[in-house]
């Protein structure tokens, strides 16, 4: 009986791209992406199925700057950290002030959680409809491929939709919203993953979606299924330190070794089922 064996591939977009015009570029993506999709053109034929989770976010977004505002009405730029006492002393409040309680249950709740952390506003990035949400060009191709010659469709997984929570990772939001369904634990993709004899795991950014979505997995799945996954170490890069802000590459490098001793692989994709 041949192996199970799944690749999981996070938000390969446009956004996320090093390109001049993307939004949210992530130094090092692109040549992320073609490694992956030679990685595909070489294993395609052993792989069962391919997932493809796709971040997809409106212009008003908890995320964006567009949904904030300080007491001059202006909104705040791309990577300003809200905390629940900005939000308490109204330093920023959202601009329909019916959802100000709400937005401090939020940030209290993301300030207490596993990852415990502050909101961070983004640049505006895989807008739904936009070219920035589109899947990175010469994988797209090759997916598509895939699906011609293995008579089967990718698993596309979208995430992000409601406006009022992140959704880094593929299983939950960050703060699930009881009336969501979508931002509640995605059950099916949990038991798609045990049923899998070996998952491999690509895409951006490393220190965000792709971090989020294996750690929600760990802390979901049974820990005799962790020694089947397989971090494609050069197939996935971190966000860029900006600033004064968080060490995203360090905090990523951290991470790795975590779930290297959770029994995790690291693998460069040359060498995935060679």
């Amino acid at each position: 009986m041949s192996l199970k064996v799944h690749l999981v591939v996070i938000d390969p977009q446009k956004d996320f791209m090093d390109d001049p015009d993307s939004s949210l570029p992530v130094t090092g993506a692109n040549e992320d992406m073609k490694r992956l999709t030679k990685l595909i053109t070489r294993v395609g034929k052993r792989l069962e199925d391919i997932h493809v989770t796709l971040d997809s976010h409106r212009i008003i977004d908890v995320g964006h700057p567009g949904f904030w505002r300080n007491d001059n009405g202006d909104s705040p730029s791309p990577f300003t950290i809200i905390s629940a006492d900005d939000v308490k002393n109204r330093i920023w409040t959202p601009r329909n002030p019916t959802y100000h309680q709400r937005m401090i249950s939020y940030t209290e709740a993301l300030e207490v959680g596993k990852n415990s952390y502050k909101a961070i506003v983004w640049p505006e990035h895989c807008i739904i409809g936009s070219t920035g949400h589109n899947i990175h060009a010469d994988l797209l191709v090759e997916l598509k491929k895939w699906e011609k010659s293995e008579f089967a469709n990718i698993d596309f997984v979208t995430k992000g939709t409601n406006a009022f929570t992140e959704h880094y990772g593929a299983l939950m939001a960050e703060v699930p919203d009881p009336s969501d369904p979508t931002t509640q634990l995605n059950t099916d993709f949990l038991k798609i993953m045990e049923s899998a004899d070996i998952v491999a795991i690509a895409g951006e950014a490393l220190s965000h979606c792709l971090r989020a979505t294996v750690n929600q997995i760990a802390e979901n799945i049974g820990p005799e299924h962790l020694r089947k996954f397989n971090i494609l170490a050069d197939c996935s890069s971190p966000v860029p330190k900006v600033g004064s802000g968080p060490d995203f590459p360090a905090i990523a490098e951290a991470w790795l070794k975590d779930m290297k001793k959770l029994g995790m692989k690291l693998v460069d994709s040359k060498d995935f089922l060679a």
